[in-house]
Formats: structure tokens, sequence, C-alpha cells
């Protein structure tokens, strides 16, 4: 015995696999749930538990067909989340076969062969009494999905003693298979991340998500410790189960993660707004769990930790100071008994930040009596506060956890009331990984690592904290967030010049990459309009730091070895400026980029150079080409990389006298490196009309086109005072197969490109071309309408 699956069967993934007609009673069932799934009257919860009723029933019936000598001793136990009476749409069947003695072959064959031709997924095993609870014993999944066990048919006495034998098997072995369930929790939300704070959240594993409500479930199935605030939890646990139940739904299969594409039909589907509607309550719901789960999983260690004390015979914990009126004891944060919170309205913070420079966290009785006892701080701050609040941003990877408990006891709403705007709100980039909350508490968080770069480390901590204030209003954040910084500095107790400064930064944060990604590095307004915005050297010392941090935080994207590195360039370019050099005067090709122009020019003007990826490239593949200049050379060589399948991470375009001069950063899409042979041929054949480029890329989008959904609206913009003497169009779309040809094409087509700046960031494409008429002049305005027009065109 012992047998146990998941699926396998060729009718585990939907519809009838196994080739015979359904029996009568079998597509009654399918008829009957096809129905429950469909019935919008139903609720998630009605619809789970008369979907596990309909299955209880159905399976019943099966096991009762069964003849009575060949089904004696047998009975058939629903567990998981079927056990819980949660069948979803999606979900699979499970179920334990217990054999008390005879052969299982025929009931099992009975039961799981109909469900396998009902369509339905069966996650199925076939043990003795004896074999579930050893199994149990060393299998921690197993061990969880057995405290659900729930009695479906056959003899109830196997599944009573299966029930009581797990659940003392489970309290008497809880001291050491809790900490292997809080450890398998950590490693869960180490690699998944936190619900409340995902763009795309996965709804069942993530932290907060409701793996978590049945880890709290074991919990108090141990006598460990009581999970606080249970009302709080069922309902955020319903709301998710909610959810979920819409998401199979729309989707017509298991599905978990709340994919962008998915989201507005789930809140259709569930009576809300908008998607970002429906992420703010899945975030409520997933905050409110991660936080029970937090403060219960630390009641679990304190306890057991006494009990090893105990049987150690060691002395009772003891308070340790942290700070004034603030002590820490039995490995959590509380008042001291010398605190007088009626008459300290700077406690919150102090106790905050010593939480989080010892890497602690405040116990929700203490979070209850600071809420409920301190005054509210004046306005402005005193600088015991302000020096507390910085001491709490700089405390590194402590403030997560510390920022999170504050949330949830209403005090950072308190004290920013600005905050409120941006909590759990959705930020629909292809770069961010967390909601705008999160994220400024993530950059705080590598900010504190920079502090030692910056000659006011405290500016740069608030910065980081602050810089996205502004999402919660309408308009450009960088802008309308300006002064809601300078309004919360002064709040703070800043000084004047201090809170302004701070102001600025928010004004200015997405400066640097935004110029060393996106405008042409020899176009003497690009280094002048960074010059005139940062004014010293110290304040570009903080918007460096704020840059990297925010990137940073953002997620790997966002901050690549070739970003840092073009962003590092301009700093450094900028820096010099500011010490008194010259502007760097525009010489458009290097010696060796020169030698390859003459190189081109002798050799029936095409060179084609390839530099394997190495430090100085970050990573990264760089293909050179020199060609005669013409108005297809760009386009060309954009298509032919896409032919060889390289993925243009960064390329600059330059002309120079009767040359082009290309230099791409690439990636081959199936790894190695690109072949300079095969791509100076394929170029040499494109130009000469040879290599019908259009029709060998339709056929590569068409393999592209289906597997990826863009979810955003691509953009054609004119960039107004970017250049002095050239038309600046930023096109920004969804990345492809091509694209970047298409556009060239179509640009080229009436007027001259003089220089591109081609970026991918994360799926986002994010091109700039500097556009001239035939006279190297800035296009007029029925001329810049025309390449608006082009642009599109080249879209769509």
């Amino acid at each position: 015995m012992g047998h146990a699956g998941r699926g396998g069967h060729p009718g585990a993934h939907g519809g009838d696999r196994t080739g015979r007609p359904l029996s009568t009673s079998t597509a009654r069932f399918v008829a009957l749930r096809r129905a429950i799934v469909d019935d919008d009257s139903l609720g998630a919860a009605r619809r789970a538990q008369t979907l596990s009723e309909l299955a209880d029933g159905w399976l019943a019936r099966l096991f009762a067909d069964v003849p009575e000598t060949a089904r004696r001793g047998f009975a058939l136990v629903a567990v998981g989340g079927y056990g819980r009476q949660e069948l979803l749409p999606g979900s699979d069947l499970d179920v334990l076969l217990l054999a008390g003695r005879g052969d299982p072959a025929v009931v099992a064959d009975a039961i799981f062969y109909p469900v396998w031709d009902a369509g339905l997924a069966l996650d199925h095993s076939v043990r003795t009494p004896g074999e579930a609870l050893s199994v149990a014993a060393t299998d921690l999944k197993a061990a969880l999905g057995l405290i659900d066990a729930r009695h479906v048919a056959g003899d109830p006495a196997l599944t009573d003693a299966l029930r009581s034998g797990v659940r003392d098997a489970w309290r008497k072995q809880a001291p050491s298979r809790l900490p292997e369930l809080a450890a398998m929790c950590r490693e869960r939300a180490a690699s998944v991340g936190e619900l409340a704070h995902l763009l795309e959240p996965d709804l069942v594993q993530a932290h907060g998500g409701l793996r978590d409500t049945l880890a709290l479930r074991a919990v108090t199935a141990s006598w460990i410790a009581d999970r606080p605030r249970t009302a709080e939890v069922d309902l955020a646990r319903q709301w998710l189960l909610t959810v979920r139940d819409a998401l199979h739904r729309t989707t017509g299969r298991r599905q978990d993660l709340l994919l962008f594409e998915n989201q507005d039909d789930v809140a259709a589907l569930l009576g809300l707004p908008d998607a970002d509607a429906l992420l703010r309550r899945v975030a409520e719901a997933g905050r409110s769990i991660a936080y029970v789960s937090d403060v219960t999983w630390r009641d679990v260690e304190r306890t057991l930790s006494g009990r090893r004390r105990r049987g150690l015979r060691r002395q009772q914990p003891v308070r340790r100071p942290l700070a004034d009126g603030v002590d820490e004891y039995d490995g959590e944060v509380v008042l001291a008994r010398s605190a007088d919170p009626p008459r300290d309205p700077v406690l919150p913070l102090r106790a905050a930040a010593a939480a989080a420079q010892a890497g602690l966290v405040p116990g929700p009785q203490t979070l209850a009596r600071l809420v409920a006892e301190c005054p509210p701080l004046p306005e402005p701050w005193p600088a015991p506060a302000l020096d507390a609040l910085v001491s709490l941003l700089g405390a590194g990877p402590g403030i997560v956890p510390v920022w999170d408990a504050l949330e949830a006891a209403g005090l950072v709403v308190r004290w920013f009331p600005e905050w409120e705007r941006i909590r759990y709100r959705a930020t629909r980039t292809p770069v961010h990984r967390h909601t705008v909350d999160r994220h400024l508490v993530e950059t705080a968080l590598v900010a504190s690592r920079l502090t030692r770069r910056v000659s006011r480390p405290d500016l740069l901590l608030l910065a980081a904290l602050v810089h996205d204030l502004g999402k919660g209003v309408r308009g450009d954040h960088s802008v309308e967030g300006e002064p809601i910084a300078v309004a919360v500095g002064r709040r703070l107790g800043l000084p004047d010049d201090d809170a302004v400064t701070l102001g600025r930064l928010v004004r200015h944060h997405l400066l640097l990459p935004e110029t060393a990604t996106r405008r042409d590095p020899d176009d003497p307004a690009t280094l002048a309009t960074v010059v005139e915005a940062v004014g010293t050297r110290e304040f570009l010392e903080l918007l460096a730091c704020l840059t990297e941090a925010d990137a940073t935080a953002a997620g790997p994207v966002a901050w690549t070895p070739l970003r840092s590195r073009l962003v590092g360039d301009l700093v450094e370019r900028t820096r010099a400026v500011l010490a008194g050099a010259a502007p760097h005067e525009p010489g458009r090709l290097t010696d060796d980029l020169t030698t390859l122009v003459k190189e081109a020019l002798a050799d029936s003007g095409l060179a084609v150079r390839v530099t394997p990826p190495d430090a100085d490239t970050a990573g990264l593949a760089t293909v050179t080409v020199a060609a005669g200049r013409g108005p297809r050379v760009l386009g060309v060589v954009a298509g032919v990389l896409a032919l060889h399948r390289l993925d243009v991470r960064s390329a600059r375009a330059y002309t120079e006298g009767d040359a082009v001069v290309l230099v791409w950063r690439v990636v081959a899409r199936g790894g190695g490196g690109p072949d300079g042979v095969r791509l100076r041929e394929d170029i040499a054949r494109a130009l000469g009309g040879s290599l019908d480029l259009g029709e060998r890329l339709a056929a590569r989008a068409a393999e592209w086109r289906g597997r990826v959904i863009p979810h955003a609206r691509p953009r054609v913009e004119l960039l107004r005072d970017v250049s002095a003497d050239a038309t600046v169009l930023e096109v920004r779309a969804h990345d492809q197969p091509g694209l970047l040809h298409r556009l060239a094409t179509a640009l080229n087509a009436g007027v001259v490109i003089r220089s591109a700046v081609v970026g991918t960031l994360g799926s986002e494409a994010i091109d700039v071309f500097y556009l001239v008429d035939g006279d190297g002049s800035a296009l007029d305005p029925a001329a810049e309408q025309a390449a608006v027009a082009a642009a599109w065109g080249a879209l769509e």
C-alpha cells in the first residue's frame, strides 16, 4: 500500500480524458458542478460548501456502489481544502482512501477513475491508518493536510482513529514541528514576498496569504499559542477565498497568481470599481493575516523558549533597557516601568527606533498602550522626535517589521496623514515589484546602507521615505510631491532650508536615471540641464544616493549594472563641471570608433565589431556597426539583431560626416554571444535588398504574439526643451521582436534620425529619437506631427 499521487492520470486536468463515455452518475455530477460554478447568485463561501457537499454525495454513491464485501474495512476521507469544505472551481479533489484490511484496488478504481472521467484534478493516496500516521510524523505538509481530515464514506471509526491520532501526535510533537513550520513559512515569505505589497500577488503562497492562515490553524491545534484577532483573520481569509474563487471563474482554471491581465475581470465580477480597488482590499486582508501571523510566531517562540529554560533550570528572562522608557523583555520591546506615556508624545517613535535598532518588534499590548495613552506630537516636532525617526529609518533591515507593526497600530498615519493616500497603492510599471507604501520603506532600507556617502544622511533617509508621496494625488508625482515633501519637512521640525532641499530631492529624484538612459549624452543641453538642476556637489551626492536607493528598492529591472554605470558616468561628468571643469564638448566618436568608420568606408561601406561581455559592458555583449550614411541603416541593423534573437538593452546611434555609427548592448536570448560574421553578412544583404526583413520579422512576431499580453497602451510623445537643435520623440511600448526596426524604418521615411537612445526596462521599450530635417535643423510643426503619426503607425 502507501500509494499516493497528484493528477497523474490523463484525465487529471479537465475534460473527459479517458475516452470512455461518462456514467449517468458522473454525467449528472459534471452538469451540477458546472451549474454551481456558473451560478452568480452564490457567494464564494456558499459555492465552496455546495461544491464540497456535491462531491461528498457523489463520492459516497460511488463508494456505496462497490460490493459490500470489497468495501468493508475501508474509509474515504477528504483532506486539505476539500477536508475544510473549501472546494473552489479550480481546486484539486484531495482524498485519502484508508484501508483497514483487504485489497484496495477495487475500491480505488471505482472511485478514482470516475473522478478522472469527470475531468477533475485528483490528489489521492491509499494508506493504512498506521501508514498515514507514519507519513504525518515525518512529512510536515502531509500532517497539515490531515489535521483537516473529514469523513466522506465508509467506516467512520477508521476516520475517527486517524483524526485523533494525527491531532494527538501533532500536539505531542509541537515543540519540534512548530519551529519546522515557522522555518517553512519564513522561506516561503522570502521567496514569494508579501501579499499586502505585491503588484501581482500570489493569494496562497505570499506572506499574509491563505497558506499562512492554515499555519495559524496548525498553531492553534498544537495548543502552544492562540492566534489574536481571530474574527479579523477569519474575515480576511474569507475575502481571499472570495477573490481566489473569482480568479478561478474568470480564468477557467486553477490559478492563484493575481496577474495584471486578470485583475480588471476579477474586480468586475466582485462588483469593485477597478483593479486598484481590488488590490487594496487584497492588501488589507494580507496585512491583517501577516501581522497576526508574525505576532503568533513570536508568541510560539517565547513559549517554546520558556519551556526550554525551565527544562534547563535557567533563570527567568530579565528586562534590558533599550532607550528612555523602553525595555527589552523576553525577545519583545515593552514599556519600562518608569515610562509615562500620557506625558511623553515622543515615546512611540523612541520605542520604534529602539526596536528597529535592536532587531526586535514592539508587542501588540505595547503598541495598544502607545496608541491609547500617548498624546499626539506637537507641530513642528521636537528635536528628539525627529532624531528618533531618523534613527528608525537608518536601522537597516529592522525597519520593515517595525514599520509594519506601526502601520497595523495606526501610528504611521497619525504621524504622516499623507501616507493614507499611498497605502497599498499599486504602481503599474514594469519595474516596480511593491506597492507605493512598501516601496518607500524599502527605499529607506537601501538608503540606510548609503548614508556614509553623503554629508547629510538625515536628508537622504527622509527623502527616501517621502519621495513618492506625490503618487497619492493627480499629476506628475515628482512635481506634486515637492510641496508635500516641503510641508512634511517643516512639520518634522527641519529648518526651512532643509525642508526646501527635501522638496527638491523629491522633485528631481528621477532626473539622473531618465537623463542617463533617455537623453543623448553628446547633446550639450543634456549635461546643462542636470548641472542647473542640482546646483551643488552636496545636492548631487544626495540625489545620486537617492536614485540608487529608489531604483534598487524598485527591483532588479530598475537598477541593472548597465543603468548603474550610465548614471554613474553622468554623475561624474556633472561633478566635474560643478568643480569648475569645462563642460564636455560633444566629440562624436572616440579614436577607436573613428578607426572603425575608416574601415567601413574602405570595405564596401560596412564594418561590424562584436565585443564579448565583460565588467565594462555590465555583462552585455557589444555590437558596433559602422556604415555609409543612409536613412535605412538604423532600422536595418535593428531588424537583423531581432532576427538573430538578440535582445537590445541599450543603443546609441550617431552620425559623423559620411558615416553612421551604431553601438548596441545586447544579450542573446538563447545564450552564447552574437556571431559577428553572420551579423555582417545579414546586414549587408538587408542593406542590399536581398534579405526581406519585413517578412522574416513578421514571422518572428507571430511566434511572440499571444505569449505576452501588454497591460498598458503605448505612448508617443514629443519632448520639449530637451534639445536646442533637434526634435526629440520618445516612444514607450511593450517590447517585442522587430519593434525598433519598424519605428526606425517608419521615421526615416520622412526625417533624419540624427541620434537615438534606445533602452529596455523589463518588458518596456523606451526609445528616444533625435530628429532633424534634411538641413540638420529641428523639425517644423507639420513634420513633427508627421513623425508622431509615423511612430503610431509602426506601433499599430
